[in-house]
């Protein structure tokens, strides 16, 4: 087997992306793959130095419930389960399950039977973070059980004769007390990885690949400006230089002024040894989406133009064997993982369509979080301005405004987020909130400016802090600079009377509104 990995089993749980985040910020890769038709083969090709199995919504006894490979158990290898998967591990093994008399939900404190092990850095009494109906009644036998609530008999059970971990909450999330430091134990102690997964090494990787793949043939990059895109290409010219060609479509769904701030850094007179070709298809966007408001709907209309303008231009500049892409791994997640639910759909994610002209994708990206893509961008030299830049959808603002797109209604967005954008800046706040915008909500109202009775949009400000777009709270934006922005917009922007803030977290929300 492979060393210095960790295989993710993912059951479908909300913080399944903190676990694989976590696992890296230990300095070892870890990688998510769905429960739904996995064999033991794969997780033995995989060859990880361990193994975690992630919470999920169903119970481990109900009929179609998600398991793992038989056999999973012998490999030798350390696993942990997670809520779910500490039930399917106990399950599995001849433990018991059955329905807990008094769920836990949220902050729970855990006394701690044993700290020899995975809980070594636990409090006696340790604050965690509990998600569950389901209780383990019994552990099966050969395990100590570790930690207990008043609730729940087994919080934390351990086999190390046969490297098996288990814990009823979720140290992944920031609420758990030592949650980081209990996985740190079980990936660098118990598993013995070692800490090798850094940028710099991953670029050499990526490059000396990208070159075998490529070969002498010629790439077609889909640069939006954004992070994601902009490192790839940074990554993609380092490996091939004028092999690559970036094409730029403005869609008319960018923020104010973009197309022409894009065209300066990526252009002829900016920094980078590009081929850019700049297409306008905003009225061809505009077109496309007339009548569409199905914020799914939109997605696939965006996502499919975006791939026709591409074939177009690449025919345009003769042949073009790959269509390289900025998607990185939340992408990959949120659009469905095997059988996980899907979030939202990205443009960028889900392979050619089979009438598309280009041989293969290449999507060096793909694997990693979006603080990986910056401190990768840095050691490609890109300037902190655009590294730092804030994420940008790939629809951009055809998923801030809700229901259907209108060249008005990108009018309207474009004015009040350049004034919101400019206010946060002027009141020093832009540095500590990771992303702020402003979106148009399909809801008109009543208002009265002047003498006159007005019905018009009502816009939506939108700012949250996070540290991994995984989950994030809103922003605590102080008032004065709220109604600065709002007594602006209103006054500004043509055909607005009405501004909100939303104060949704992620979860129950998404950052984007659609």
């Amino acid at each position: 087997m492979k060393t210095n990995r960790v295989l993710i089993i993912d059951f479908g749980g909300q913080y399944n992306q903190l676990i694989a985040r976590r696992v890296r910020e230990c300095g070892v890769y870890s990688q998510l793959k769905s429960f739904d038709g996995l064999q033991l083969s794969e997780v033995e090709e995989f060859g990880p130095s361990g193994i975690i199995f992630t919470g999920g919504p169903r119970s481990v006894y109900g009929e179609g419930a998600p398991t793992v490979p038989d056999g999973i158990f012998r490999l030798g290898v350390p696993i942990l389960g997670i809520c779910y998967g500490a039930q399917l591990m106990a399950h599995k093994l001849g433990g018991v399950i059955e329905s807990a008399p008094t769920s836990e939900y949220g902050r729970t404190e855990v006394v701690i039977d044993d700290r020899k092990g995975l809980l070594q850095a636990a409090e006696p009494v340790n604050v965690c973070w509990m998600s569950h109906t389901d209780y383990i009644s019994r552990p099966p036998e050969g395990f100590t059980v570790t930690a207990h609530t008043d609730d729940c008999p087994v919080a934390g059970m351990e086999d190390p004769r046969r490297k098996l971990y288990a814990v009823q909450f979720h140290p992944e999330v920031d609420h758990t007390e030592h949650g980081s430091e209990f996985l740190r134990r079980f990936v660098l102690d118990i598993c013995g990885c070692r800490q090798d997964w850094k940028m710099d090494s991953f670029a050499e990787d990526q490059i000396a690949l990208i070159r075998e793949k490529v070969g002498g043939g010629k790439v077609l990059l889909a640069l939006s400006g954004g992070v994601d895109s902009s490192v790839a290409a940074a990554l993609l010219s380092r490996a091939i230089g004028t092999q690559l060609t970036c094409v730029f479509v403005d869609h008319g769904l960018l923020r104010k002024n973009e197309a022409q701030q894009v065209a300066d850094i990526f252009g002829p007179a900016g920094q980078f040894d590009l081929n850019f070709i700049l297409v306008d298809a905003a009225q061809r966007y505009y077109q496309k989406l007339a009548g569409v408001t199905e914020p799914e709907a939109k997605r696939k209309v965006i996502g499919e133009e975006f791939i026709r303008v591409f074939e177009e231009e690449a025919k345009k500049i003769g042949r073009v064997e790959y269509l390289a892409q900025g998607t990185i791994y939340p992408d990959v997640i949120e659009s469905g993982l095997g059988s996980s639910a899907v979030i939202k759909s990205h443009h960028n994610v889900g392979g050619l369509p089979d009438h598309v002209d280009f041989r293969e994708i290449i999507e060096p990206l793909r694997m990693l979080f979006k603080d990986e893509v910056r401190q990768l961008g840095r050691e490609l030299g890109l300037p902190e301005e655009l590294v730092s830049r804030q994420p940008f959808p790939g629809p951009g603002l055809g998923v801030r405004i809700i229901g259907e797109v209108t060249e008005e209604k990108v009018r309207v967005v474009q004015d009040a987020d350049a004034i919101y954008r400019e206010e946060i800046a002027a009141a020093g706040l832009a540095g500590s909130i990771s992303q702020y915008f402003a979106a148009l909500t399909n809801m008109q109202t009543v208002g009265v400016m002047g003498d006159f009775r007005t019905y018009d949009y009502a816009i939506a400000l939108r700012a949250v802090k996070t540290s991994d777009f995984m989950t994030a709270t809103a922003a605590e934006i102080p008032w004065d600079v709220l109604q600065k922005v709002c007594t602006r917009i209103v006054n500004e922007v043509d055909h607005v009377n009405r501004v909100f803030y939303d104060l949704t977290s992620k979860p129950p929300g998404t950052v984007e509104l659609e």
